[in-house]
């Protein structure tokens, strides 16, 4: 199984740059992650631009098996739609693979089950409201002459709690489904026709998680139970069954797994980072200083 990571450096560089303490801590998570992964696949993959591969690549020194700049392509679209170079990591896959986010530490393998699995993910969702609001976005883009996928109005047609997929990491073996489900979500985003629909919801802010957590609920569900379809059947396995157990620490620490998550700003966290670097991979602490002082905005 290969393990992939993305990094448009785009929206990090004006947007969600600022969810971490300080800018030396982003580059450690990135040490970090793709550290302990390497511990378990060495078949890597990075999915950046140009200007993520110098830092990454070129000046922090983190050590690919392969690197592909194939998010250039997004140079001229909306940054607010951070999750596109997610999309594009997950279409690119044509073997199995598992998307690592970089502030996901994978201290342990993944379990057989789940590197067998036909679609993986963190683990499953459910919301009431909040930023999933499948339903008003469908609405918008029927006000305006927007198109929505057939997934989308399959999930809106379930009605109750709206479901949604953890993707802090996200891979299978169904490659097929995972590109078409990456394919449509871009489609979604991008088409002309959807324009006025997604100016009418504010534009991007919000609507990231929905879009790919959402949707690829959605497309899991809808293809499932089509009889035409060719991912009939194709379901998701979990590393933890719900938001309860990926919340545990102790249920976390027997998997060995981090998900950083909404704790990127702890005050405690940068010293940690520090010390785990320092202790595992000491060569890349002084490359991590260097590159925050030099280019503080990545």
């Amino acid at each position: 199984m290969r393990a992939v990571w993305s990094f448009w450096s785009v929206p990090f560089a004006r947007h969600y740059r600022h969810a971490w303490a300080r800018p030396v801590d982003h580059l450690l998570a990135w040490v970090i992650s793709v550290g302990s992964a390497q511990r378990h696949y060495r078949d890597t993959l990075l999915v950046t631009d140009t200007p993520g591969r110098r830092l990454l690549v070129d000046r922090l020194g983190l050590a690919f098996a392969d690197v592909s700049t194939e998010l250039d392509r997004l140079r001229d679209h909306d940054p607010g739609w951070w999750m596109l170079g997610k999309l594009v990591a997950y279409g690119l896959q044509d073997a199995p693979f598992v998307h690592v986010d970089n502030d996901v530490f994978l201290w342990k393998r993944l379990p057989p089950r789940l590197e067998a699995a036909a679609v993986l993910a963190q683990n499953p969702e459910r919301h009431v409201g909040g930023d999933y609001r499948p339903a008003e976005v469908m609405a918008a883009m029927r006000a305006t002459g927007g198109v929505v996928p057939p997934e989308w109005e399959w999930g809106c047609s379930l009605g109750g709690d709206i479901p949604a997929e953890n993707c802090g990491i996200l891979g299978g073996t169904a490659t097929g489904f995972l590109q078409h489900f990456a394919r449509t979500a871009i489609a979604f985003v991008d088409r002309p026709e959807n324009a006025a629909g997604w100016a009418r919801l504010g534009g991007a802010a919000g609507h990231n998680h929905v879009v790919e957590q959402f949707l690829l609920a959605a497309c899991l569900g809808h293809h499932r139970s089509h009889p035409a379809s060719p991912w009939r059947g194709v379901r998701a396995q979990y590393l933890f069954p719900s938001w309860r157990e990926a919340f545990d620490s102790n249920e976390a620490a027997r998997v060995g797994y981090t998900h950083l998550m909404g704790g990127k700003r702890h005050p405690t966290l940068g010293q940690r980072l520090t010390e785990r670097v320092r202790r595992d991979w000491p060569d890349l602490l002084r490359r991590c200083e260097r590159c925050a002082a030099l280019a503080p905005a990545l």
